[in-house]
């Protein structure tokens, strides 16, 4: 199979975002939008993340020619994997792909032979779709479920049985009118800027769109780039954030919690990096409705074999911002308090490249939506000094942001 990387003028951000959004595959940073399109090319089939793939060894069979350019701009395959890393996964290569930065370069990779890719831009409608009033509505497990469920893990955090788990849950519903994951995506882009916005398609037919906060891993040559986000705090409508964010840089509660995850990931990277440095004191991550404390860690390698992409989500995911620690025993508590399969919510979301460079944010701030029906998750981090009805309605206040872009109503 042939690819062809040629640099191409600018083209219009809102077309872009929308075929990516609604029928490809769109990861839009604040500084890159990078969207495929025009149908599957090739795929790779990840059995679990425990199974070793060689992705890139995959990638770097395609013969790409033409144009050069920088990391990210040829052969790219991109995916949204479940949050179970025992779960099958797929990575896709598109037809067309277009990285853009803000800068206004733009590279064009696509499967030789191809059309012209711009008929494709020129036809997409444009993303104009308002949110809808809610249907039907049904919470997995109820409000009063999920209290009861954070008060059990915190007698078990007390027992010093594992020392954080994540605990999530989720409403499902519907609206009257298909909803359009363009006009999410364009919403998303407004109301959290600094988000990274993503729409990637799923194996059981539905897409997956959301605004990730959260950096999981981005790696570049021998270098690698992470920035968990551990600790929130709600923020009220039309109020100055300054006291609350404050609140949270003094919250023991909440720095013991982003302390935790932020250990395990310099832990974990430290055996495959040699000089991993992380900020001596977490900062705010300001977002529309939430606050949240994150910590950038960084990591270079002396060596030329560092892992790729694909294997450095081996090593991390899920981390304790999504999952817990210890990483197993927090797995099999969240299975048997949740009590449903979370899917790709929590998940890693993102792109590899034949360099074995890429970038993965973790799926979460994010709605499933087929049709008339849509689902969306959120979690909380529980430690002993959690107290139930805080982390309910850190959730609650989660799910109403996200689902903001779909609703006129607040659940």
């Amino acid at each position: 199979m042939r690819f062809r990387r040629t640099l191409i003028e600018p083209q219009s951000r809102e077309a872009l975002r929308a075929v990516g959004a609604r029928n490809g595959w769109l990861i839009e940073t604040t500084t890159t939008l990078r969207v495929g399109f025009g149908g599957v090319a090739a795929s790779i089939t990840l059995n679990d993340l425990d199974e070793p793939t060689d992705a890139v060894a995959l990638l770097r069979a395609y013969h790409l020619s033409g144009d050069d350019g920088p990391t990210g701009t040829g052969v790219v395959a991109f995916g949204s994997l479940p949050f179970d890393r025992n779960a099958r996964g797929q990575l896709d290569v598109p037809r067309y792909t277009i990285t853009q930065n803000r800068d206004g370069d733009a590279w064009l990779c696509e499967l030789e032979g191809s059309d012209d890719f711009r008929a494709l831009l020129t036809d997409v409608a444009p993303a104009m779709q308002e949110t809808q009033n809610v249907r039907s509505i049904t919470y997995q497990p109820t409000p009063e479920e999920y209290a009861h469920n954070v008060a059990l893990a915190v007698e078990i955090l007390r027992r010093k049985e594992i020392d954080k788990v994540v605990l999530a849950r989720a409403v499902l519903g519907s609206v009257s009118d298909p909803l359009d994951p363009a006009s999410i995506a364009q919403r998303l882009r407004q109301r959290e800027p600094i988000c990274t916005i993503y729409s990637m398609p799923t194996a059981d037919g539905r897409r997956f769109v959301g605004a990730s906060p959260e950096l999981l891993a981005r790696r570049e040559g021998t270098s690698i780039e992470c920035h968990p986000l551990a600790g929130t705090i709600s923020l009220p409508p039309n109020v100055a954030p300054d006291d609350y964010q404050n609140w949270l840089l003094g919250s023991t509660k909440n720095l013991h919690e982003h302390a935790v995850l932020v250990d395990d990931v310099v832990t974990t990277l430290s055996d495959h990096y040699d000089d991993i440095t992380a900020d001596a004191e977490p900062s705010i991550v300001s977002l529309r409705t939430v606050a949240h404390l994150g910590t950038w860690v960084r990591g270079h390698a002396t060596s030329t074999t560092a892992p790729d992409a694909l294997e450095v989500l081996r090593l991390l995911h899920p981390t304790a911002a999504v999952g817990g620690i210890p990483r197993a025993s927090a797995y099999d508590l969240i299975c048997r308090l949740e009590q449903h399969d979370r899917g790709h919510y929590a998940g890693p979301v993102g792109w590899l490249d034949a360099n074995g460079d890429g970038e993965w944010w973790v799926g979460i701030r994010g709605v499933m939506v087929s049709g008339t029906e849509f689902e969306a998750w959120a979690g909380a981090g529980i430690v002993s000094e959690s107290d139930p009805i805080a982390e309910r309605e850190e959730t609650k206040d989660k799910l109403a942001s996200v689902l903001s872009s779909v609703l006129v109503d607040r659940v």
